[in-house]
């Protein structure tokens, strides 16, 4: 009888440690790390040639919204099409559960616009089998998965549940019901949960970037200090878990401050949320690492999570909603498709879009390309700049030209904005920094018009194979060793003998992103955009071979990681 199910043979192994990578062979059993060595390939039932590749840990996204996408498609794509074997689901604070039954509808709808999540594949995907977080998490575990999965407890439902949507925009919680939260977020993290995750921009920061379906904040945008901390208290006091939070109010140093409480009180490793750069502004970057770095020093496990993806986007203003922060945008961009070209068309409103031109998502509004439009009319203007469009049309502004063609086209009209850190010196500094971790994917959210869910190829050939400014060991121990420790993932994100078996095999000189592509893949016929990977031969998860060539086998061995491991629910005390 073979010794190992299957035999890794012949690769260069870079561990995940940012040792010295070796050429060795990797046995599999029962889908963990069995040895690590010279191997006979007589000794396993599958040999499968790695020579010529490197052979890695499995890449971790500790940042994605697959909460409802996992349902109706297993392999998590498109963060599975790239070297991603493990997920953190719950980010910012959003999920769905616990939910009433009757507030299902109201949770979907919340998604639509914050996440930019499609409701008609919602309502089509989602079983609703649960009520609890608890009944959630056995609602995934049943689930077929071909990628790991670590949930964080959002605090977006929690609020909901126990103070109901209205109740909880508009008041601070009673210490009742701050306790019956803290007793839920018990009960989460028995049943598996890894934390807690909260979004808060509120409205005095300048305006929320992410908002509700109506264009009012999210509920963790004005959710008090005070119920943070005593969330807080809760991992403190059960030393474990950690936090992901999204937090801006326009005054960096107290929410370094709240951010540094947190971290006191709870013990636990705090994300924060993001380590964005802008191209026209060092500061954006550069303060939040510094500030990073401080806390570290006075041991603070305080994380940054970075955007190293220079991904653009692409949109239309049927779906649009990266515009929030700004009012007056915000509000054209609210309500029924007739709603909105009304008030898009308004005279009286053009003169407020225009003073607050959003920077969300381009340095320069005159830079945004027309892809594509519906109406013949407007052909002439494909692949053009607003700029160019703006000087044919005798100086129009940006705004204008933009706006005269969405109302026109129905909406339909396809925007392409180049991000805001196109250049590479900025985003080499937050991919170099030792406490900040690589992602922010928003896999499964923003699918219209985002693919950052590349991240993980695009860090190799970025920042390794086209600019080497680090080693391939260093950029693994960021890909997954690193996310895998902040996380508590107890078993992955090393090659390490009776670790997971959750392993790719790659060829460094044929990575490449592939072009972006429309795909009719979700429920109700819904669409997306998506970019693919070549150069990955194989992706193993739980020692099972989930992808050959960019191309899934059908096996589905992934896990829901309670408790950062494939562990059952613990009962409460």
């Amino acid at each position: 009888m073979p010794q190992f199910d299957t035999i890794i043979k012949g690769g260069m192994i870079v561990d995940g440690t940012r040792m010295p990578r070796f050429r060795g062979d990797i046995g599999v059993k029962d889908g963990k790390i069995a040895k690590i060595g010279r191997l006979e390939g007589s000794d396993a039932a599958r040999v499968i040639d790695a020579a010529g590749a490197i052979v890695a840990p499995g890449f971790i996204d500790l940042h994605t919204h697959y909460d409802a996408q996992l349902f109706w498609d297993p392999y998590c794509s498109i963060s599975s099409w790239h070297g991603i074997t493990s997920i953190v689901i719950g980010n910012c604070g959003f999920g769905f559960a616990p939910v009433h039954p009757e507030d299902r509808e109201r949770a979907m709808l919340t998604m639509t616009r914050v996440e930019a999540i499609p409701y008609a594949s919602m309502k089509a995907g989602l079983p609703w089998d649960w009520v609890t977080f608890p009944e959630f998490l056995n609602s995934v575990d049943r689930r077929p998965k071909g990628i790991n999965i670590l949930p964080y407890v959002p605090l977006a439902p929690l609020l909901t549940w126990v103070m109901r949507m209205e109740q909880a925009k508009a008041r601070k919680p009673t210490d009742a019901e701050t306790r019956e939260m803290c007793r839920l977020l018990n009960e989460a993290m028995d049943a598996g949960g890894c934390g807690f995750s909260a979004q808060r921009l509120p409205p005095e920061s300048g305006g929320a970037v992410q908002r509700d379906y109506d264009g009012t904040p999210m509920v963790t945008d004005v959710m008090h200090n005070d119920t943070v901390i005593a969330l807080a208290r809760v991992l403190g006091e059960r030393n474990e878990g950690f936090i992901q939070m999204t937090y801006a109010t326009g005054h960096p140093k107290s929410d370094f401050r709240h951010f540094e409480q947190l971290a006191e009180i709870s013990g636990r490793p705090i994300l924060w949320n993001a380590v964005s750069p802008d191209d026209t502004n060092p500061l954006r970057h550069r303060g939040p690492m510094k500030w990073i770095q401080q806390a570290q020093e006075r041991g603070l496990r305080i994380y940054g999570q970075g955007i190293t993806t220079n991904a653009g986007m692409t949109f239309t203003f049927i779906d649009w909603n990266l515009f929030d922060d700004a009012q007056a945008w915000c509000d054209a961009t609210t309500g029924s498709i007739a709603e909105r070209k009304v008030k898009l068309s308004d005279p009286e409103r053009r003169a407020d879009l225009i003073a607050q031109v959003p920077r969300q998502v381009s340095n320069d509004l005159a830079s945004i390309v027309v892809l594509e439009t519906r109406s013949e009319e407007f052909k002439r203007y494909e692949n053009l700049t607003l700029g160019e469009i703006g000087a044919m049309q005798g100086g129009k502004h940006p705004v204008d030209v933009m706006l005269d063609l969405a109302v026109g086209d129905d909406l339909h009209t396809e925007f392409f904005a180049p991000a805001l850190n196109h250049g590479f010196e900025f985003r080499e500094e937050i991919a170099r920094n030792q406490y900040v971790i690589p992602g922010v994917s928003d896999g499964g959210a923003h699918t219209k018009f985002f693919t950052g869910g590349r991240y993980g190829t695009e860090f190799l050939i970025d920042y390794v194979r086209e600019h080497p400014i680090m080693t391939l060991e260093e950029a693994h121990w960021k890909l997954s060793a690193m996310p895998a420790y902040c996380a508590g993932f107890g078993d992955r994100g090393l090659l390490r003998e009776g670790y997971a078996a959750d392993i790719v095999i790659y060829e460094m000189d044929k990575l490449r992103i592939l072009p972006t592509e429309v795909a009719h893949d979700f429920p109700a016929n819904e669409w997306r955009r998506v970019q693919r990977a070549e150069g990955y031969r194989h992706v193993l998860l739980n020692g099972e071979v989930t992808f050959v060539d960019g191309q899934p086998t059908g096996a589905m061995p992934g896990k829901l990681l309670r408790h950062g491991a494939a562990a059952p629910a613990r009962q409460a005390a």
